[in-house]
């Protein structure tokens, strides 16, 4: 993996700039196509043998990077990698804040291999890991971060999807006296920031998308923070899915190391737009500048990069 890290950052700088037309634009599918087809195309110059386990599904709609879809040359390692070209198409098409290009991979078989469906989530930083239990209330859970953090409860800061299947959990956290931070997108960006002390994070919690979960996962991982998951099929269909990816008991708890059972993992985001972990892309003087995150689970390091892309004219 490690001789990979580069051609990872590549990847989402990639993507991110061919998504950079589209910012603004309302065009959800030309932003999400022309993020994932350069992805795809940069992926596939990489001396490596990779397959999707966990995307946007099992069948080839493109231009969406599918799950089971096989990228790289076929040579070097072989590669699970969790995908999401846009985490935020949305906030990319609309202009605002809260999108990122985003992938994570390690050896072939270590990532969770699950169909694109609802997982439940719960995420803590490193102070916080082994404190908490997702089968447990939400209330006692966050009693035992708060005391991990060395923080009261009323200083306790608890970030979640502002969706209406999360009222409960609001209502719970409100009445503790805690702080409820509502978001609209973003789940990869508020899972890796409670493992960033500087962001004042003590809690992710939610039901999203399970490729975002693994993707968080990952992150979490490589910077020694904990996540907990539930997968919750909605009907016959996605269970059956499960089934046929051999999970067999589908509301089965994941522990962090179900998610993703190696250190030599890693994880790599660029900022299309501007977000608490990443600035978004600038121009300046006929060049793009990026701001990326690679972290490598194996080396515990985090690292920020700024890059500067020459802007071709064309002919």
């Amino acid at each position: 993996m490690q001789s990979l890290l580069l051609d990872f950052l590549n990847v989402t700088e990639s993507a991110a700039i061919a998504a950079l037309p589209w910012i603004g634009s309302g065009d959800k599918i030309a932003a999400d196509g022309a993020a994932t087809n350069v992805m795809r195309d940069t992926f596939n110059q990489m001396n490596m043998n990779g397959t999707v386990v966990i995307g946007e599904g099992e069948i080839d709609e493109a231009p969406m990077l599918f799950i089971g879809e096989k990228l790289g040359l076929g040579n070097g390692p072989e590669v699970d990698i969790a995908v999401d070209p846009i985490e935020g198409t949305t906030p990319t098409v609309n202009g605002q804040r809260n999108a990122i290009t985003v992938i994570a991979a390690a050896p072939k078989g270590t990532l969770l291999h699950a169909p694109d469906m609802y997982m439940e989530k719960l995420v803590v930083g490193p102070k916080a890991r082994g404190k908490v239990n997702i089968e447990l209330p939400l209330l006692d859970n966050m009693k035992a971060v708060a005391q991990a953090n060395g923080k009261k409860m009323k200083e306790l800061n608890i970030y979640i999807q502002d969706r209406p299947r999360h009222q409960e959990y609001i209502e719970t956290i409100r009445a503790a006296g805690a702080k409820v931070h509502l978001f609209h997108d973003g789940d990869v960006i508020y899972a890796t920031a409670t493992c960033m002390e500087n962001a004042d994070v003590d809690m992710f919690i939610g039901i999203g998308g399970a490729p975002e979960g693994v993707l968080g996962a990952v992150a979490v991982k490589c910077l020694g923070g904990e996540m907990q998951a539930r997968l919750k099929p909605r009907n016959d269909e996605e269970i059956e899915r499960c089934l046929q990816m051999g999970l067999p008991e589908t509301k089965l708890v994941l522990n962090h190391q179900q998610l993703i059972s190696s250190d030599d993992c890693v994880f790599t985001a660029t900022g299309v737009t501007d977000n608490l972990l990443l600035n978004g892309i600038r121009t300046e003087h006929r060049n793009h500048i990026t701001q990326s995150i690679l972290i490598n689970g194996k080396e515990r390091k985090l690292r920020y990069i700024e890059s500067r892309h020459t802007i071709h004219s064309k002919v």
